[in-house]
């Protein structure tokens, strides 16, 4: 953006500066530390110029908003037009309290639905397997059969209200209760909107949440991608979620990389099975997380724009804008969050919330500032929620399109992050021979991202530990304090009552209907035919997730004990 003889005189500018003006004031003050770093540690300079992004090319590499390479935004007229949609994450104990929670977010001003499920649910079991006991409505909402979809979304419309629905493993089943639920309410299928977070890539990768190995999740994974892209256009089928990875303890730039990288998998997945991309990819979505580090996330959201937009036309020839449109949730960072002087949490998910908006988000999350504790209680929830309203109502922040582009600081981080991001996905897909879906499965196998998340977390809480990463109110400016605040707690008698109508609605369910569906689901796993729409006729004879799950686990067998951890 500027000629070589104007980049020259800044250059002879900044010299001058630096003899003149900051070594007088260095050699008299000096500065607080002696390097200084993101939370990923990658280090920052102390000024940038024009200097700095002496390579950019704007109409390439920034564009406009609405414009590839989207670096400044998917849409043109971003939050002037419509704020992000405020998706608060919610689910404990039963179906009746979940929906009660609900309604409460509604009530407040929350435009989008977010389930969170209980362990069972989310590895697939029901809340009367010996497994289950003592998990049932923990961690989120118990679902065992489509009775619990049917009261958790009681009294909510379907064709208004979009769902995000986290859950993996089981995540077609799950999908095929709210598929079956609409049907039931005579709503049609293409009016249906919403997300399923259903990325096994991740789950493999980082938070290890699985049932069968990773080739058959995948199958899993492009059929719902398939189904969905005939049945439910309006639906999200997968999330690619880089949030778990960097929870894991991933830096900024492997968070990015690796989940890019999965998308691109579930591209080429999808592309073998016969799909046209410019079919099915505008409906891919990501969910990423958002850290303490302000600049260093918002250039990692303009340069998975960036990085996506390029990759999807010249990696697998996309010709629709909407399928190299990079849209994307953001939670705040849960791993940030401390359970001493727990009230910090607010400022803490203030500033990351107010990231996410700058890197312009499509849906945000804000976390409760009790949730190292505990699951949220309502004020913490109130909290969180208002955090993002005055953000968009109060603050100016979403008046602006891209308001820190053109910041040197901001598009050199993001040219370094684009950079260190592809040298990762290059490797992943040298790993596959040319395939970066089967380099993820290699990578999976021979333990290469969990090696690279493991030296990043180590690396990092190394610097805490040291004092090296200041942690306010943990290993600095701490208190002696009450470590017991009031928090939520979930009903001792919820898993009785989750148990109780698991029992009921199988001792009214058709038994033969039940039956049947199961064996033609086994009929068409054995015939590798797409499960879902079998999937879909077995939990209208409201046959349980564990009975759907425990069919595919008879096919393929169970993961645990494929690498011997049954």
């Amino acid at each position: 953006m500027y000629d070589d003889e104007e980049l020259a005189d800044i250059r002879e500018a900044r010299t001058s500066w630096e003899g003149e003006t900051l070594e007088p004031t260095l050699e008299r003050y000096g500065e607080r530390r002696d390097q200084f770093a993101t939370v990923s540690n990658l280090e920052v300079d102390r000024l940038y110029t024009p200097a700095d992004v002496a390579d950019l090319d704007y109409l390439e590499d920034l564009g406009f908003p609405g414009e590839e390479p989207y670096t400044r935004g998917p849409y043109p007229t971003m939050y002037r037009g419509r704020t992000w949609t405020m998706r608060q994450f919610a689910g404990f104990g039963t179906a009746e309290e979940t929906n009660e929670r609900f309604h409460y977010l509604i009530d407040e001003g929350q435009t989008g639905l977010s389930v969170a499920f209980d362990m069972p649910s989310l590895m697939g079991l029901d809340s009367d397997d010996r497994m289950s006991d003592g998990e049932v409505g923990r961690e989120g909402v118990a679902v065992d059969t489509l009775r619990d979809v049917e009261i958790l979304f009681d009294g909510i419309d379907l064709e208004e209200i979009s769902t995000s629905f986290t859950i993996n493993p089981s995540a077609p089943v799950i999908y095929a209760m709210y598929v079956a639920l609409a049907d039931q309410r005579d709503v049609p299928r293409e009016k249906l909107r919403g997300t399923l977070q259903n990325d096994m890539f991740k789950e493999f990768i980082a938070q290890k949440e699985w049932v069968i190995p990773p080739e058959p999740s995948l199958d899993l994974v492009t059929d719902v991608v398939e189904f969905s892209t005939e049945e439910t256009p309006k639906f999200h089928p997968i999330s690619v979620s880089g949030y778990h990875i960097r929870e894991a303890g991933s830096t900024a730039v492997q968070e990015l990389a690796f989940t890019l990288a999965d998308g691109f998998g579930y591209v080429e997945d999808a592309i073998e099975r016969g799909l046209d991309v410019d079919e099915f990819a505008p409906r891919l979505s990501f969910f990423f997380n958002c850290h303490n580090s302000f600049f260093e996330e918002i250039a990692k959201y303009r340069a998975a724009r960036r990085i996506y937009a390029r990759v999807m036309d010249e990696w697998y020839d996309a010709e629709s804008a909407e399928s190299k449109r990079l849209k994307f949730h953001t939670q705040t960072a849960g791993q940030s969050l401390t359970a001493q002087q727990p009230l910090n949490n607010v400022v803490r998910v203030t500033i990351q919330a107010l990231a996410g908006v700058f890197g312009g988000t499509q849906s945000l999350h804000t976390n409760s500032f009790d949730e190292a504790l505990a699951l949220p209680s309502e004020q913490a929830v109130r909290v969180a929620l208002r955090t993002q309203q005055i953000i968009a109502e109060e603050s100016g922040a979403a008046d602006i399109v891209d308001p820190l582009g053109g910041s040197f600081a901001v598009e050199s981080l993001t040219d370094e992050t684009e950079r260190r991001a592809m040298e990762y996905i290059e490797h992943i897909r040298e790993l596959g021979d040319g395939s970066v879906r089967d380099g993820i499965l290699q990578g999976i196998d021979d333990g290469y991202f969990l090696r690279e998340i493991q030296d990043a977390s180590y690396e990092y809480q190394e610097r805490v530990e040291n004092e090296e990463e200041v942690v306010v109110g943990v290993n600095k400016y701490t208190i002696d304090e009450d470590t017991s605040p009031d928090i939520l707690d979930i009903d001792e008698t919820t898993q009785d009552r989750q148990l109780e109508r698991l029992a009921d609605t199988k001792a009214e369910r058709d038994e033969a209907a039940v039956e049947d569906a199961l064996e033609e689901l086994r009929e068409a796993t054995d015939r590798e035919e797409n499960a879902i729409p079998y999937i879909v006729d077995a939990v209208k004879t409201y046959a349980t997730m564990g009975e759907i799950m425990s069919v595919f686990e008879a096919e393929y067998g169970a993961y645990s004990e494929e690498i011997g951890l049954a």
